[in-house]
């Protein structure tokens, strides 16, 4: 048996609670990890609501990432991990529990010189960004990116790959303490979407030329202050609708216009089909998407993460809840108090 966070009917943070549950087996392929931390993403609060089911044969309990220590092999693994190896696991459910099995190619290493807590804040949302940016935005060196929620997880993340791939990152956040950290990350402009209109204010930055690239995860209230700002040939990437998804007005004469794309994507519900992808660093072949993103992220980002690497890279933490405080937790990034990640420990 292992404890796990739980809820027994879609509702608010006060249905949450932790139960003891079965221990996972690991299946062909698997890895079985003992859990250390685990992360609290969007999502997570969409599916304790009832909004965002776990894909089919997913574990039902929620967390998408988790970082922790190998402590057995299911039949058919190919010899990369070992028992007492440091990982951290990108899932599609599951890691907020004692225990939690992941395909071996989900995986990645812990740096060296980082803790459990810390390496629990990088795989959802630093693969969620740099999904965004490379395999789906494909970025080039001086693009300009507008990152919204640029304080979250995946905005603080974006900020310091955009600043890798030597390009310009400008974020919208909604409280001046946001905007100051998401400076201190990297950004090249911070504007307050509350108290301004960020799409005025990113034309006056960019001298009326707009930015390449828009990392959307608000939605329908947005679009026209996007568009306003999409420079010509720009690409608009959605992959949230936290204002909903209702467009009203008229959004394709005015993408076409400026010859604007819209792409969209989701990271937890991607299959497991191999396929051939491109991107910036490598073509990775015949994998399946999420082993070659996990893949691409480890050779080409995890090595900036370490001590003396330039630039260093690093994930926000902004609170840390035991387990059975996971209610408290959710309630925090409810009320979108987060700068960067909240991670829960376990026992």
């Amino acid at each position: 048996k292992m404890l796990a966070a739980y809820f027994d009917c879609p509702g608010g943070p006060e249905n949450l609670y932790v139960k003891e549950v079965m221990k996972p087996h690991p299946g062909e392929g698997e890895v079985l990890v003992k859990v250390s931390a685990s992360a609290l993403n969007r999502a997570d609060l969409l599916q304790r609501r009832g909004k965002y089911p776990p894909p089919k044969g997913a574990s039902e309990i929620l967390g998408l990432e988790a970082a922790g220590s190998v402590i057995g092999l299911g039949p058919g693994c190919k010899g990369r991990w070992k028992t007492g190896d440091a990982v951290m696991a990108l899932l599609s459910g599951g890691g907020q529990a004692e225990y939690v099995t992941v395909p071996e190619g989900h995986l990645m290493p812990i740096p060296n010189d980082m803790t459990f807590i810390q390496a629990a804040a990088i795989p959802e949302a630093w693969l969620t960004a740099f999904q965004l940016l490379h395999f789906v935005g494909k970025i080039q060196k001086g693009e300009r990116v507008l990152i919204h929620a640029g304080a979250s997880g995946v905005g603080t993340a974006a900020i310091q790959l955009v600043r890798l791939a030597k390009g310009i990152p400008i974020v919208t956040a909604g409280t001046q303490e946001k905007l100051k950290a998401t400076v201190n990350a990297g950004a090249a402009a911070a504007f307050n979407y509350k108290t301004e209109d960020f799409s005025e204010k990113v034309l006056a930055f960019t001298q009326g030329s707009g930015v390449d690239m828009i990392l959307d995860c608000v939605g329908g209230s947005y679009w026209e202050k996007n568009l306003s700002c999409l420079s010509t040939d720009g690409r608009w990437i959605i992959y949230g609708l936290l204002s909903g998804g209702e467009v009203h007005g008229d959004l394709f004469a005015k993408l076409l216009f400026k010859r604007g794309s819209i792409y969209t994507t989701l990271l937890r519900s991607r299959d497991k089909e191999a396929k051939t992808i491109r991107n910036n660093f490598k073509n990775t072949f015949f994998l399946q998407y999420k082993e070659r993103l996990v893949s691409a992220f480890t050779e080409d980002v995890l090595p900036y993460f370490s001590g003396g690497a330039s630039p260093h890279l690093q994930p926000f933490v902004d609170s840390v809840y035991p387990l059975h405080k996971i209610a408290e937790a959710h309630r925090v990034m409810e009320e979108n108090k987060n700068i960067g990640k909240i991670v829960i420990e376990m026992p």
